[in-house]
């Protein structure tokens, strides 16, 4: 029996490479992005823990006095942690642009390789339609000759 064959088997392949590709793209920016925002929770619960002892320094803790070098010092880690972590907000915003764009390219490169999808879909089914009437022909022609023949042998009989 006759094989389907697909003209443009080449380029889907190709377009699933590339497609392929594009999905890797997404799950980089989407583990940058899950790295980023993990980090930022981390700095976060950080500042907050700094922030807690600064108020417990500012009050005195339990002698009811507090050192000013270790209130600054703590004040000052806090900030950097802060500014630490509006940079990791900044890096996390290019991220998401990054991303966006990524999804964009592997719809994109979805869609065309779904176009030629379908278009093998199509032909194939074209295909296999001229095959069953290909069938269906000679089944008619290896039917039409075993009725001539049976006619011819009935005709024998008769004379």
């Amino acid at each position: 029996m006759a094989r389907f064959r697909f003209p443009l088997q080449r380029l889907l392949e190709h377009r699933l490479r590339e497609e392929r590709e594009k999905q890797h793209a997404v799950a980089e920016c989407e583990t940058e992005r899950a790295r980023i925002e993990d980090e930022i929770r981390r700095r976060q619960r950080s500042i907050t823990a700094f922030k807690s002892d600064l108020r417990d320094s500012l009050a005195g803790g339990a002698t009811g006095r507090f050192d000013v070098t270790s209130v600054r010092l703590q004040a000052n880690a806090s900030l950097s942690m802060v500014f630490q972590t509006q940079q990791l907000a900044i890096q996390l915003a290019g991220v998401h642009r990054r991303l966006d764009a990524a999804r964009a390219e592997l719809l994109e490169k979805t869609t065309q390789r779904r176009a030629v999808e379908l278009l093998r879909d199509r032909q194939f089914e074209e295909w296999r339609r001229d095959q069953l009437k290909r069938e269906f022909r000679e089944l008619d022609e290896i039917a039409m000759k075993g009725v001539a023949a049976r006619r011819m042998v009935d005709e024998e009989a008769w004379r």
